[in-house]
């Protein structure tokens, strides 16, 4: 018990160490840990350490999927819904059924069903494993589309890695597998959906942040185990309650639970995330001795892991090339009818207009449209030319194209995913050598080499140009604020009104101004009328405005 204890105690303290170090260094942290971790793995202390694969699929990732998915812009999501779906399943499936063809050739005993197998366990980029890009010069596009695929690229792999591991008995049926895979990704979605609105409902009514904290804390195991025991995925389930809470949670949680949330989910973030890296480093040493025992030949299993990262990298390369392709007609075909579609919008910005398209519409349909569907017409069009701006502001390139591929990492979740291959797997403990060595090679080389190669290749912009378009988005984020903060009349007092009668009637009309201006930030956000990053620093900074409202109400009570 004393030496579990220990050993996590020095992780702990690994991981603020590496947390600080490893910027000073010009090291991404994640590296670092994992640096530690293979030392340690050599060390009597940590030999006896027995790290099961169920502990990071299914004890870390929900919790950090779920995190990251709540944190994540979702509109920014929704823009490159397209490309993420495209990345995270027909990139995943399209790897590993090469790998397949590789790991078949590389090991002629191993089959094709197996080789497909373990390239399912290679295909997937990680989670973790991306969070080094952000530290990165990186289009925000990227990140966007980069966050969205490691969110649902593993429930990908490991349908598929169960998917090739009944392929290897003679009952194997395409359609059959086709079936589960929609099966499991479906009923993981409605769980995943269900679970997020009950969860909003739920700590809607409590008042208490640390016990809210608390709540949300089991939220991704709660959405997970379920949709696992139903045959899903329960990665996806996370995934999905995260993106309803974090849609949601604005408009439904007060500013102290949302503030209590971001604060304690920040440290569990880190402590997990940590935590990953550090089992990945830890499990070299017993992965080589059983490698060792078999007589499989370690020098073989690297071989064939640097040439299994090398054709992911190329068929990641020959995948990205078509879809910045795709992507970019899209954006054209936006500017081609963005004049149009500015036209309607002035058109509808007028109560006359509005009226005039209500009649026309009328008189062309066979049933009566009502103002209610004419004013959801005018948000599409307002989303529509959001969208355009969005995509036409920030056009991907080559060099966008160079950073999806290079950012494409494994990590620990291939570790993770290899052992749990069944033990009459063929050649089995070479196979998670080869995964482990895929992931760390990776790590080592796309990993350490990412910022240095985006600093070479991104063209170098003008700070002061930067900051100009901020305090454009800025200025125009006040302007809506200072139109609704108009609209919310004062409450009327009488002439007798005493000093704390006055104060409480103060703060009631300034919670109501930060409510409508709160209100109307967030359908801006849905509409994505503004930029993501601004736009959540103004809804910060009004959360911070109530919370401090708030508190000298309590103090003067």
């Amino acid at each position: 018990m004393m030496e579990l204890l220990a050993v996590i105690v020095i992780g702990l303290l690994a991981i603020a160490g590496a947390t600080l170090i490893g910027p000073r260094l010009g090291i991404a942290s994640p590296l670092v840990l994992v640096a530690i971790g293979v030392a340690a793995s050599f060390l009597p202390l940590f030999g006896t350490v027995e790290i099961e694969p169920e502990w990071i699929l299914e004890g870390l990732l929900p919790p950090l999927l779920y995190s990251a998915a709540v944190s994540m812009p979702t509109m920014n999501f929704r823009r490159e819904f397209g490309a993420i779906s495209g990345l995270s399943v027909v990139l995943v499936v399209a790897s590993a059924l090469v790998l397949g063809l590789f790991f078949m050739l590389a090991i002629p005993e191993l089959g094709f069903a197996w080789g497909v197998a373990l390239g399912a366990i290679v295909s997937p980029t990680d989670a973790v494993a991306t969070s080094i890009v952000k530290q990165t010069p990186i289009s925000q596009r990227v990140v966007a589309m980069l966050d969205g695929e490691s969110l649902l690229n593993d429930a990908t792999a490991l349908v598929l890695l169960r998917t090739a591991i009944v392929a290897t008995a003679a009952s194997f049926s395409f359609w059959g597998a086709v079936g589960t895979f929609a099966y499991s990704v479906v009923v993981a979605m409605l769980i995943g959906g269900l679970v997020g609105w009950l969860n909003l409902v739920v700590r809607k009514r409590v008042g208490d942040p640390t016990v809210n904290t608390v709540i949300s804390f089991v939220l991704p195991f709660l959405a997970a185990v379920p949709a696992e025991l139903l045959g899903a995925s329960g990665l996806v389930a996370a995934v999905v309650a995260g993106l309803v809470t974090g849609i949601r949670a604005p408009r439904e949680l007060s500013p102290q639970n949302r503030l209590s949330d971001a604060q304690n989910w920040r440290m569990v973030e880190l402590v997990l995330e940590g935590a990953v890296f550090l089992t990945m480093g830890l499990q070299l040493e017993s992965i080589v001795q059983n490698v060792e025992q078999d007589h499989a030949g370690v020098g073989t299993a690297v071989l064939i892991a640097a040439g299994a990262l090398v054709l992911t990298i190329l068929v990641r390369a020959a995948y990205v090339v078509p879809l910045l392709g795709s992507l970019s007609r899209r954006a054209h075909r936006g500017a081609r009818m963005q004049g149009r579609l500015e036209g309607m919008h002035e058109k509808l910005s007028t109560p006359e207009g509005q009226q005039e398209a209500f009649a026309n519409t009328n008189a062309r349909t066979w049933h009566r449209v009502t103002e209610r569907d004419v004013q959801r017409f005018s948000v599409r069009i307002t989303r529509s030319l959001a969208d355009i701006d969005y995509f036409l502001r920030a056009p991907l390139g080559w060099r966008e194209g160079t950073a999806v591929v290079w950012a494409g990492m494994r990590g620990a979740v291939t570790v993770a995913a290899a052992q749990t291959l069944p033990e009459d797997t063929p050649m089995r403990s070479m196979l998670v050598l080869i995964a482990f060595a895929v992931a760390l090679i990776s790590l080592l080389l796309q990993g350490g080499t990412i910022g240095l190669l985006l600093r070479r290749i991104m063209p170098t912009t003008k700070e002061g140009a930067v900051d100009g378009q901020a305090r454009a988005e800025q200025e125009r984020i006040f302007e809506l604020m200072r139109e609704r903060a108009a609209t919310v009349a004062p409450l009327a007092l009488g002439a007798d009104a005493t000093r704390h009668e006055r104060f409480q009637t103060a703060k009631t009309h300034q919670i109501a101004v930060i409510s409508s201006q709160r209100s109307a930030l967030l359908d801006a956000r849905d509409n994505g009328t503004f930029d993501a990053d601004v736009l959540e620093d103004a809804l910060a900074n009004l959360d911070a405005a109530q919370i401090a409202i708030e508190m000298r109400g309590k103090l003067s009570a």
